[in-house]
């Protein structure tokens, strides 16, 4: 794995709904999708190449943790600012729309839906995006919605 490229410095403001931004380009290996599969997900089309083949995918897949543990990489190296995120509550509607196979190359689309201020906690705000992760294809082989908080610019910046 390559050294992380540092994400933009960017602040709550800076999240605007209707932006959208896609990066990355994170190669599926099947030796990776099998250690992965073993350590967290020993299902058989996720471990064993030649049982997959007999499965209802035909083939090996990777996990779909897998596939979310990928894209959270590609999220941290080209998109959440290290200046200001404070973490998620959580996601929303994850859903893994296709297997994610050897050699497929992932990247990912992010579209901020909402960004709203904090009452209570003036320093920060909420960002709700809908995350698309594709293949080399383009076709959307997973979705999730999340909410993210980030830290407000500070005040001596703002002016």
């Amino acid at each position: 794995m390559q050294a992380a490229e540092s994400a933009p410095e960017r602040w709550f403001e800076d999240f605007l709904p209707g932006d959208v931004a896609e990066f990355g380009d994170y190669p599926m290996t099947e030796a990776e999708i099998i250690a992965f599969a073993e350590r967290y997900d020993p299902q058989a089309f996720h471990t064993d190449p030649v049982a997959a083949q007999g499965s209802v995918y035909g083939g090996l897949i990777a996990s779909g943790w897998h596939t979310a543990a990928a894209m959270m990489r590609l999220l941290v190296d080209h998109a959440i600012p290290p200046n200001a995120s404070l973490g998620s509550p959580g996601v929303d509607e994850l859903r893994w729309l296709k297997p994610v196979r050897p050699h497929d190359r992932l990247r990912v689309r992010v579209t901020v839906q909402e960004a709203v201020a904090s009452r209570s906690k003036p320093d920060r705000g909420v960002v709700r995006s809908f995350t698309e992760v594709l293949n080399q294809k383009g076709e959307v082989v997973m979705t999730l919605r999340s909410m993210v908080m980030y830290r407000r610019r500070p005040a001596a910046a703002a002016g």
